[in-house]
């Protein structure tokens, strides 16, 4: 094969690879999750702030709003940004009570995939706003919601396991070349969300292992020990001293952990590798969660490692999942119509009676 016939073949793959980006979206049950997840985990954290709302973002918050107002006018920022940050930096307890109801509404919205496309956008208004309210509140967690925040905005996460994908199937509109060109932009918008999103998530993770394997404690394997030591991270003090008694644990935990870090954004686009360093993952995030109390972090991450899962297989997943429901449903109902046996007649029960 000459070089030319290379060069036609590698043009050909190269134009497939466009035009599949216009026409087949990757992810939209990844998308999906990753709405309802970061929208479960802003409502949940909003609704558990809610009796001390006045405390962290209201009028009587130790950040003032007059604080908030003099930090924003010390940043070279716009003018609208610097409107949009300070939205919640108000001394009026009613605007602030209404805009803490309408960020309730919000993501349940977002949750429902109710007008996803708007809904998306004011949970983005809402992320950003909360989390500029008062940047001293959040743990990690607040700094990667906000990204992908704005990331959601450009997902079509709504096609899947959403109020709009059920109306959208119930009402269908008529295939013209304005629709055909409408449908190819949002395809297009929609994939290079996803490659961004998944290159977040591969920063975020490649940084992190590189940083910890500068530090000489985790070289050594002891920087587990010193962690689950310290009292801000302590929700369970006799489970942290248990495990930080266990030198070859804490050093196991450290290792992997580095070397998961590190190697994610090289063994993540494989087939069979990256459901292994996912569900790692996933219990390093849930031992995070559990040990060193920061839940909402933990759970923002599982939620953005969603996205590397390939439609398949959150549809094995669901049909698996209706298949048990179905199965339960069946026994229950060949139970209820099945005939309890009466007891046999013997010459005692009938003596008796």
């Amino acid at each position: 094969m000459n070089i030319q016939e290379h060069i036609t073949r590698l043009a050909l793959r190269f134009a497939r690879a466009c035009e599949s980006l216009t026409t087949r979206p990757l992810s939209l049950y990844g998308s999906a999750v990753l709405r309802i997840g970061y929208g479960l985990a802003f409502l949940a954290y909003l609704v558990r702030e809610f009796p001390h709302r006045e405390e962290l973002w209201g009028p009587s918050a130790a950040w003032t709003p007059a604080m908030a107002h003099q930090y924003a006018q010390s940043m070279d920022w716009f003018g609208w940004i610097k409107s949009w940050y300070t939205l919640l930096a108000t001394t009026s307890d009613l605007r602030f009570q209404v805009s803490y109801d309408l960020a309730l509404l919000v993501c349940v919205a977002l949750v429902l995939g109710l007008y996803t496309r708007l809904s998306s956008v004011l949970f983005m208004l809402v992320v950003t706003t909360f989390t500029a309210r008062d940047a001293f509140l959040g743990d990690g967690g607040d700094n990667v919601l906000t990204l992908m925040s704005i990331y959601l905005v450009f997902l079509a996460s709504g096609r899947c396991l959403s109020v709009d994908s059920r109306r959208r199937t119930k009402k269908r509109a008529p295939r013209t070349e304005l629709g055909e060109l409408r449908r190819r932009g949002v395809t297009l918008m929609h994939n290079a969300a996803v490659l961004v999103v998944g290159f977040q998530m591969c920063v975020i993770y490649g940084a992190a292992g590189l940083w910890k394997a500068q530090g000489h404690l985790w070289q050594d394997g002891s920087a587990m020990y010193y962690v689950l030591h310290i009292d801000w991270f302590q929700p369970w003090p006799g489970l942290s001293d248990l495990i930080a008694g266990n030198s070859i644990a804490i050093c196991v935990i450290a290792y992997v952990t580095v070397f998961m870090q590190i190697g994610f954004p090289f063994v993540i686009f494989t087939k069979r590798m990256k459901y292994v360093v996912l569900v790692v993952l996933l219990g390093m995030h849930i031992g995070i969660a559990v040990l060193l109390g920061i839940p909402v972090f933990s759970l923002v991450m599982i939620v953005g490692d969603s996205v590397f899962l390939p439609d398949s297989a959150w549809r094995t997943a669901g049909e698996r999942i209706r298949a048990l429901v179905a199965a339960r449903a069946r026994r229950r109902a060949q139970a209820a119509a099945t005939p309890e046996p009466r007891p046999a007649r013997t010459i005692e029960t009938v003596f008796d009676n």
